[in-house]
């Protein structure tokens, strides 16, 4: 992939919302930005940005070298592992409490509150889960398969957030520079590629607490969104907290189910997206999440991953001490970043695929089902 930018023509830019005085920071102060565009509602200016790519296809430390064998004895090492788990949770938690965001105060709202009761409307108790979900993630010994888990997903988010994103002036225009950038890829995809067929369906595969599911309710407001995810405790809380806002004209609806099998009728929807989930998973469940996504869209429906960009020249070169601590808790990194994503989705049928970084960190990845698809 290319490094965006002068070069592409108009309709390939991407567009986001922000400040000036956000616009003045990003200048001064990041060297890693190129800028070739970005528009302010509240202005006609239009400035661009584009974001570097390292050197390499993908992370040194994600390759098979003898620091990268060494790292993962490390964490194999029960000790050790623990020590790391709890260095990496440190990590978000400060990132949290330097830029306001409140991580306690915002878990114990969630854990103090009714959540618990909207679990029984949302578990699909006879739902067999997958054999990588069970692997601990993010510091969480269950998982995502706990209340802890669920109840630190949104702060955790914003965290991640600002770590990618540290030169905004606030959380908000941090998350709607990374949203904005990623709702954009998917419009401007799907405006070129998809024959003029309206998005009205949208499925959020790997929804966690809905954050992504909501941001694409709130973009496509007449479309109707399904977000759906293996965990019913992230569910019950994204349930809880979309019952605290202003009723839809078209309810989201939640489902616990598998991104593999999800039981879903084929050909019943115009995007489906998956919002960092793909790194949490090994090969052969990106393969099959790839499948069902091509299966459950329409022809000229449009397929949008947004996830770690093994290309992003901030995350090639992270200290080792950083890219240990964040491989303690992502039991697939290296396959993920081994993976190639755009092969997959060739394979699967899909066309028309693009990658773009879409923030220093991350990037999305669109691609198109064939209108000739029967």
């Amino acid at each position: 992939m290319a490094l965006w930018a002068t070069s592409c023509s108009s309709s390939e830019k991407l567009f986001l919302p922000s400040s000036a005085a956000t616009r003045r920071r990003m200048g001064s102060r990041r060297r890693d930005l190129v800028h070739v565009g970005m528009t302010d509602q509240a202005e006609t200016e239009t400035i661009s940005i584009a974001y570097k790519e390292g050197d390499r296809e993908r992370p040194k430390w994600a390759d098979e070298t003898p620091f990268s064998r060494l790292v993962e004895a490390l964490i194999s090492f029960k000790p050790f592992y623990s020590l790391l788990k709890l260095g990496a949770r440190q990590v978000l938690i400060s990132t949290a409490e330097r830029n306001n965001i409140p991580w306690r105060e915002m878990t114990k709202e969630i854990l103090e509150s009714d959540v618990y009761k909207e679990l029984n409307t949302i578990q699909n108790t006879s739902l067999q889960y997958p054999d990588y979900y069970l692997s601990p993630f993010h510091a969480y010994g269950e998982g995502n398969l706990s209340w802890l888990a669920a109840a630190e997903a949104e702060v955790a988010t914003m965290s991640m957030t600002r770590r990618a994103i540290p030169y905004a002036p606030s959380n908000e225009e941090a998350t709607q520079e990374m949203r904005g950038n990623w709702v954009q890829a998917i419009k401007q995809h799907h405006m070129k590629h998809s024959g003029n067929v309206t998005i009205q369906n949208i499925v959020d595969i790997g929804c966690s607490v809905g954050l992504s599911t909501r941001f694409l309710a709130d973009e496509f407001p007449s479309a109707k969104v399904t977000g759906l995810d293996l965990s019913p405790y992230f569910l019950s809380v994204a349930q809880y907290k979309e019952k605290k806002r202003p009723p839809r004209k078209n309810p989201i609806r939640w489902i616990h189910a598998a991104g593999e099998n999800t039981g879903l009728p084929s050909k019943s929807f115009d995007l489906v997206s998956f919002s960092y989930v793909f790194h949490e998973c090994p090969e052969r469940a990106i393969i099959a999440l790839v499948n069902e996504a091509f299966r459950l869209l329409r022809p000229g429906g449009t397929l949008a991953i947004t996830d770690l960009a093994p290309k992003s020249k901030i995350l090639q070169e992270l200290s080792p001490a950083l890219f240990t601590l964040m491989k303690s808790t992502e039991p697939f990194l290296n396959e993920y970043c081994l993976t190639d994503l755009e092969e997959r989705l060739r394979e699967a049928g899909f066309v028309n695929m693009k990658t773009l970084l879409t923030d220093p960190r991350h990037m999305t990845m669109t691609a198109t089902v064939p209108h000739q698809h029967v």
